[in-house]
């Protein structure tokens, strides 16, 4: 009986120790479950800051890209008006001289002439 009452006993202490192994065991597993989501929350962070950053950088690039297509193409308009420019001097310069020859009706001496509207021209 006594042996019945020792083993009763173990069996006893043997469940109280289970009931302590299962409580840690579970406290344990909360511990871990609430730092993997502290865990995880700073990965999610992370991957927006990176995403944040990424998203900045390719504003900034496509904004480097805007303006050096406007500077090229304000280069080429500029150009272009030059070159419009030049163009009409010229062609009021002929306009000027052919205008000068029909109202004297006679040939004058075209290179003092060219020279002398080249000046105004500039001047223009």
């Amino acid at each position: 009986m006594q042996e019945r009452e020792q083993k009763i006993a173990e069996g006893l202490q043997a469940a109280e120790r289970a009931d302590k192994d299962l409580e840690l065991a579970q406290k344990k597993v909360g511990e871990q479950l609430t730092e993997a989501k502290k865990q995880a929350a700073d990965i999610v962070e992370q991957a927006n800051k990176r995403a944040i950053q990424l998203v900045d950088e390719a504003k900034d690039q496509a904004k480097d890209e805007a303006k050096r297509i406007i500077d090229g193409a304000q280069e080429s308009i500029d150009q272009e008006i030059s070159r419009a420019r030049e163009s009409l001097r010229a062609r009021v310069s002929d306009l000027a001289v052919e205008g000068a020859e029909k109202i004297l009706s006679q040939s004058i001496d075209r290179a003092a002439h060219e020279a002398m509207l080249t000046k105004l021209s500039q001047e223009l």
